[in-house]
């Protein structure tokens, strides 16, 4: 069966219908080409370029369309689209504004990174300094430590040599020597022997402490003259006699070489003399051998 076929021609879009749709192909364009632009200088569209200095659009149309006189000849050509002015600024505006944003942002970032970078170097600054700061008050401490202990034990220097010097023992008569041992024998003695030592010495020679005591006696001894007996500080006593003079009175303490009297013949004596005791109590007949003494307080003779 043959199909019913329509009277009349098929003709082509016409030139008015074309020139409408050039213009909303440009529109589209236009609104897509300032994404377009954001990605590259141009868009490349099928055959034809958009460029968005010249503000137009080039497209090769190709339509098959009879001629005027309706001879059905096809004729091919390319139809020039014109962008509005009005929408070729508004995408340029959008590119200008786009970059500025853009850089924008750039020295946002980069003035951030700035910020963050001097932030970091004060962070590390303030840390170095309180680094230097511990370390001074550290080395502060410890000068301080040395200096104490430098102190301490200087003090217990000097603490040791006044005990040493309070401790220390000397000879009653600098330089002297014993010229009659302790327990010689002989009739001059009322108990028959010596109860002390004597020492070489001129009258007027100095009589000094033997060591740090206190004066218990001091005055006319009867066959002694003139003596001083002192409580020495380790308890013991000593005594010296036949004194020309004397220094010092009861009640006084007196250290390692104080001067008690001077040397003399006073008393049951037979010369200038120094007789000097070592007892264990203030009493007469109390008495120990006074070398013995002597030497057990360090001293040499």
């Amino acid at each position: 069966m043959a199909l019913a076929r329509s009277t009349g021609r098929h003709r082509a879009p016409g030139r008015k219908t074309r020139t409408s749709a050039g213009f909303a192909s440009a529109a589209a364009l236009a609104t897509t080409g300032v994404v377009g632009t954001l990605a590259g200088p141009a868009l490349a569209v099928d055959d034809g370029s958009f460029a968005s200095d010249a503000g137009s659009v080039a497209k090769p149309d190709a339509d098959t369309a009879e001629g005027a006189d309706g001879t059905g000849e096809t004729s091919t050509g390319a139809t020039p689209v014109t962008l509005d002015a009005g929408v070729t600024g508004s995408a340029g505006s959008a590119v200008v504004q786009a970059r500025t944003q853009h850089t924008m942002t750039a020295q946002m970032l980069s003035a951030h990174s700035l910020s963050d970078e001097v932030a970091d170097q004060a962070v590390i600054q303030k840390r170095e300094a309180l680094a230097r700061m511990e370390a001074a008050a550290e080395a502060r401490r410890k000068a301080e430590a040395r200096a104490n202990e430098i102190r301490e034990a200087k003090e217990r220097a000097a603490r040791e040599a006044e005990r040493q010097r309070l401790n220390a023992f000397r000879l009653p008569i600098a330089g002297s020597h014993v010229t009659t041992d302790y327990r010689a024998g002989g009739s001059q003695w009322s108990s028959g022997s010596h109860s002390g030592i004597d020492f070489h010495a001129s009258t007027g020679t100095p009589v000094v402490a033997v060591g740090a005591g206190t004066v218990v006696e001091a005055g006319w001894g009867g066959a002694y003259g003139y003596n001083v007996v002192l409580k020495m500080n380790d308890g013991s006593y000593t005594q010296y006699g036949h004194l020309s003079s004397l220094s010092v009175s009861v009640g006084r303490s007196v250290m390692p070489g104080d001067q008690l009297g001077r040397a003399g013949s006073t008393g049951n004596s037979t010369g200038a003399h120094l007789h000097f005791e070592a007892r264990t109590s203030a009493d007469y007949g109390s008495d120990v051998n006074p070398l013995a003494y002597l030497r057990a307080h360090g001293v040499k003779i």
